[in-house]
C-alpha cells in the first residue's frame, strides 16, 4: 500500500502542482484548502504524512498542528512556511511538527524531505519481519528460505537482504542511496546500477510477470517500493 499524504494548502495552483508531483511518485494524495477542513480530515482518516501550510484560512497550520498533537494524533507533519517566518518555523517545531520547508522550494527538496520523514515513520512503526508471504511466495528470513508455489528458490545472501529491507519498509519509497548505505554499506565498486541488477534478479525469481511487476515497483528517479 502506498503512503497516504494529506496536503493542506489554500493556493489552488500549488495544490494541483504538488498533487500531480506526489501522485507521480506513487503516493496516495488527498487535499484540503483550509485549516478546519484539514484538521477534520486528518482526525477522521489515517494518513502517513501531512504537508501543512502555515498560512491557512479559518485556522492556521500552527493551530492545526497543535490540535492534532493535543488529541494524540502522531501523524508526521511537514510544515510549509514563508522564507521570512522564522518565528513560525520555531513555533511549529515546538508544537510538534517534524520538519519544515520554506517557500519557494524546489520539488526535489520537497520529495527528499517527504521521503526522509516517511522512512523515519515506517522504521518506527514496522518491526523487521521474520516470515512474510505475498502472492504465491513464502519467505522465512530466519532460515533464509524462499518458496514460490511450494518450490524452494535459490536467492543469494545479498538478494535476500535487499528483499528483507524493502519488505520491512513496505509501502514506502526507498531510495537507491538508502539501499547503498543500508544494504551494501557503500562497498567499493557498488553503484546504483548494482541495485538495479539485483532488483531485476529478484523480479525474475519472484514476480509472475517480471516485465510488469506486481510487488517490487520502480519509482522513477528515486528508487523502489515494495507492495504486498
Amino acid at each position: 500500500m502506498s503512503a497516504r499524504i494529506l496536503l493542506v494548502e489554500d493556493e489552488p495552483g500549488l495544490v494541483m502542482t504538488l498533487s500531480d508531483l506526489l501522485g507521480a511518485e506513487g503516493y496516495d494524495v488527498e487535499s484540503a484548502t483550509d485549516g478546519p477542513a484539514g484538521l477534520s480530515k486528518a482526525l477522521k482518516e489515517k494518513f502517513d504524512l501531512l504537508v501543512l501550510d502555515v498560512m491557512l484560512p479559518g485556522k492556521s497550520g500552527l493551530e492545526v498542528c497543535r490540535e492534532l498533537r493535543q488529541q494524540g494524533n502522531d501523524v508526521a507533519v511537514l510544515m510549509l512556511t514563508a522564507k521570512t517566518q522564522l518565528y513560525d518555523r520555531v513555533v511549529g517545531l515546538k508544537l510538534g511538527a517534524d520538519d519544515y520547508l520554506t517557500k519557494p522550494f524546489e520539488p526535489p527538496e520537497l520529495l527528499a524531505r517527504i521521503e526522509a520523514l516517511l522512512r523515519r515513520v515506517k522504521h518506527d512503526k514496522l518491526s523487521p519481519v521474520t516470515r512474510f508471504q505475498f502472492g504465491n511466495v513464502d519467505i522465512d528470513f530466519e532460515r533464509g528460505e524462499v518458496h514460490k508455489d511450494g518450490v524452494e528458490l535459490n536467492l543469494a545472501a545479498k538478494e535476500l537482504e535487499l528483499l528483507r529491507y524493502l519488505i520491512d519498509r513496505r509501502g514506502n519509497v526507498v531510495s537507491r542511496d538508502e539501499l547503498l548505505e543500508a544494504v551494501w554499506e557503500y562497498q567499493p565498486g557498488v553503484s546504483s546500477r548494482t541495485i538495479d541488477v539485483h532488483v531485476a534478479w529478484l523480479r525474475q525469481k519472484l514476480e509472475d510477470n517480471p516485465q510488469n511487476p506486481r510487488h517490487i515497483h520502480t519509482v522513477r528517479g528515486v528508487g523502489y517500493r515494495f507492495a504486498a
